[in-house]
């Protein structure tokens, strides 16, 4: 969070104008909390770059729109005045100044405007603001009280919540997890908001603070029952109007710290009704009539022994193209060499061939190709003896002959590949390889 603020700042330094003063104005008055909607007077503006992008930034002398802060993203909306209706992309907060961000001027900027914040957009994030704060009481709960919040992200279409724990919390402990916070939802437990509470009062008082976070000597309390936490965020006013709870994800983002992304509302209807979609698909693909999870399971399990199956194939046909490649190498004095177009599924097998037919026989010097999807490749394999003995180098002829595919590779001494994009010239790169073969 704290990265995030100094490239803010930065940003601002470097591409914002200078303000032009309309008024002269205390800190803007938020209002946010009972109104999405206020008339308001232009206090300042100036002209900035985001991106390339023209932008402006305005300060209004009181304020709806609540500016990103705490892990809460920023309201948007419109800025209205008669036909007059000016998208507000964002809200931040540069020191004591509350900004809306909006890509044009107003026509008459002294005038007065209706600040209008979009009322889904905030009531969604509210939803999982609240859900953010039972879901940290729920986790020191059912985890222990090492629990701490690390970091949160709370967005309109998901809430993202990093806490410190010792090791990867398991399905069981996730849906009990999910299980509680939706019996709270359920619960509808009312906001019990507190203002202007002396910061030491409310500690005593068991209110829990966000992680890393500077307050002043009067904070904000939120409790909803047993969940109390310092916080300067929007909220539902009943649990209820958070709906439904689940957690999508859960994962490690640092030694000692997980991140829980979960969604509610809206969103979380949304993800199970694609869930449930998906199931019903899987069901007719099935044709399932009873316990689809074991139709699953037993499919699952028909499939590894059909893998297994394959993999036997595949290995007796290499076996069998092993065998045909020794029954034709050719020797020019000790050294027995061929280079051969086989056929194989996986331009990987030609290293597995090769390998096994080295391993078969000595001062081998091959070189294998084969075209797969239309894709030609090449595999030179050299007896490290005669690595040694000869002064052969696989990487150098595989350099030799790939540009005749359009190709290039590389590899090690004894052996090397290379893949290419001219399957017309895999014939004359196999026999320029057998040119590399010293006559005695």
């Amino acid at each position: 969070m704290a990265g995030q603020k100094n490239r803010s700042r930065n940003a601002v330094k470097m591409d914002s104008g200078a303000w032009i003063l309309l008024s002269e104005s205390g800190a803007t008055e938020f209002t946010g909390y009972d109104s999405l909607e206020e008339e308001v007077h232009i206090t300042r503006y100036r002209k900035v770059l985001e991106k390339k992008a023209k932008q402006y930034h305005l300060v209004f002398n009181k304020t709806p729109f609540y500016a990103e802060a705490g892990g809460q993203v920023g309201d948007t909306g419109w800025l209205i005045s008669g036909e007059e209706k000016i998208r507000i992309l964002n809200t931040i907060r540069e020191n004591e100044l509350i900004i809306h961000v909006v890509e044009k001027m107003p026509g008459s900027p002294d005038q007065s405007y209706v600040a209008q914040v979009d009322a889904e957009r905030r009531k969604d994030t509210a939803r999982n603001h609240s859900a953010t704060h039972l879901l940290h009481h729920v986790l020191r709960s059912v985890l222990g009280t090492h629990v701490e919040q690390k970091g949160s992200l709370v967005h309109p279409d998901y809430l993202r919540f990093d806490f410190s724990h010792f090791q990867k919390v398991t399905q069981e402990e996730l849906t009990e997890i999910e299980r509680r916070v939706n019996e709270l939802v359920m619960n509808n437990i009312p906001l019990d908001e507190l203002c202007e509470v002396p910061l030491q009062e409310a500690r005593s008082m068991g209110a829990m603070s966000l992680f890393g976070e500077k307050y002043g000597e009067k904070v904000r309390v939120i409790r909803f029952g047993a969940s109390s936490e310092l916080c300067g965020g929007t909220h539902v006013r009943q649990t209820g109007e958070i709906g439904f709870f689940v957690i999508v994800s859960e994962s490690s983002v640092a030694a000692g710290i997980r991140r829980i992304e979960a969604l509610t509302g809206r969103g979380a209807a949304t993800f199970v009704r694609e869930k449930l979609q998906t199931l019903a698909s899987v069901s007719t693909l099935l044709k399932a009539s009873g316990d689809l999870e074991r139709q699953v399971a037993a499919l699952v399990d028909e499939n590894q022994k059909l893998k297994k199956q394959l993999e036997k194939l595949a290995d007796n046909q290499q076996n069998r193209l092993v065998g045909e490649i020794v029954k034709k190498l050719n020797r020019r004095g000790d050294i027995k060499y061929s280079a051969m177009n086989v056929e194989v599924n996986n331009p990987k097998q030609l290293r597995d061939i090769a390998f096994r037919v080295k391993n078969r026989e000595s001062d081998i010097f091959l070189v294998l190709g084969t075209v797969v999807d239309q894709k030609p490749f090449l595999a030179v394999m050299i007896d490290e003896q005669l690595v040694a003995k000869k002064k052969l180098d696989a990487r150098i002829i595989i350099k030799d002959i790939a540009p005749l595919i359009e190709g290039g590779g590389g590899g090690q001494p004894f052996f090397a590949t290379a893949g290419g994009k001219n399957p017309q010239g895999l014939q004359q790169a196999l026999e320029k390889a057998l040119g590399w073969i010293p006559e005695q």
